[in-house]
């Protein structure tokens, strides 16, 4: 490539479907497998042509990405070349590009924060297309946008929930740019044309713009397709990257006295664990204490305290604080950080935030 990829990640949404979680943090920090969302999509990229001088634009919010989002970068990526913009108002995916269009010239990849593909990038120095699209083929493509293709897999439109079953192939959300130039000038147009859905522009009638202009693009699929845009598709991605990791690391958690480990599992070193059932398909983050519990199919982030109780399928923020009736009875929780559950006689519930001092 002449110029270095660029690698843009918008994730300026507020985040509506893991609410209460977002309320603390912008998405793609909720805890995953061990990590956060973003740091699996980071890895995503490490195939791509030359990485060392790949540049990465971050498009975040206002107050807790723009707060959170750059810190976090500097702190676990260090090395890479980041840039920042804030996209103030929620205009869609096509506006949240085109502000960082002072970065957006050469070859660029735009992927959605909440996406996760199993994806080789390396054949991008060599590709003859203006654009390519990565699809998935589902049952039900209804909710979805699809690719309408030729017969041998060139781009004709992308077309936003289709009401028939015959085009199955998903967009997975992540997408190539040999000229980022000529997609700026298609979501010029757009935006002059006030093509938007939903009082929106999405980047899918950009791509229709430049397919009108007959730029060349292609599909490429992928089989595994994974994202953390809700409560439900985050623990699917807990599952996934557990059971993953557990065919290369026999070694999924530190044996404890009066501890039954049923693994997949992450468990943080400093946690603190005792008479305890864990797993299958769960993730404890630092500092955790959890006592006479059983935990299944759940995310704890870092220093969430347990006790009595059998939790299953949750999703539990920060400093989260659950107390159980004892009885065995399963809870189902989604609680954000700094809040404390706490069933008694009867499974009477009260939910207060704690004190975040």
């Amino acid at each position: 490539m002449a110029e270095p990829l660029k690698i843009v990640i918008p994730m300026a949404g507020w985040g509506t479907r893991m609410r209460p979680h977002t309320w603390s943090k912008p998405k793609p920090l909720v805890g995953v497998a061990g990590r956060t969302a973003l740091d699996f999509l980071m890895d995503m990229f490490t195939s791509v042509p030359d990485p060392v001088s790949v540049e990465y634009v971050f498009i975040v919010s206002p107050y807790l990405g723009e707060s959170r989002i750059p810190p976090f970068i500097q702190e676990h990526y260090p090395e890479i070349n980041a840039h920042y913009v804030v996209q103030a108002e929620m205009k869609g995916q096509s506006h949240a590009i085109y502000l960082a269009r002072q970065y957006l010239t050469g070859p660029m990849i735009s992927c959605f924060s909440d996406t996760w593909i199993e994806a080789d990038f390396s054949f991008l120095d060599r590709e003859k297309s203006d654009g390519v699209v990565w699809v998935k083929a589902v049952p039900d493509p209804r909710r979805f946008g699809v690719a309408e293709t030729t017969s041998d897999g060139l781009v004709t439109r992308l077309i936003e929930k289709p009401e028939s079953l015959e085009n199955n192939l998903a967009l997975v959300g992540c997408y190539f740019f040999r000229r980022g130039e000529d997609l700026l000038s298609a979501i010029e147009e757009q935006m002059r044309n006030q093509v938007q859905l939903k009082n929106e522009f999405f980047l899918a009638d950009a791509v229709n713009i430049m397919l009108q202009h007959r730029a060349l693009f292609r599909i490429q699929k992928t089989e595994t397709w994974l994202d953390t845009g809700t409560i439900d598709a985050t623990l699917e991605t807990n599952r996934f990257m557990l059971q993953r990791s557990s065919a290369s690391s026999p070694a999924l958690a530190p044996r404890r006295d009066g501890v039954r480990i049923l693994p997949p599992v992450f468990i943080h070193p400093t946690a603190r664990l005792e008479a305890c059932v864990i797993g299958p398909h769960v993730s404890i983050g630092p500092d955790c204490i959890i006592s006479n519990s059983r935990i299944e199919d759940s995310i704890l982030e870092a220093g969430c305290t347990i006790l009595d109780a059998t939790i299953k399928s949750s999703l539990l923020g920060c400093r989260a604080n659950v107390v159980g009736s004892g009885d065995g009875a399963t809870l189902t929780l989604n609680i954000g950080d700094d809040s404390s559950v706490r069933f008694g006689t009867g499974n009477q519930q009260s939910a207060s935030p704690k004190s975040a001092g």
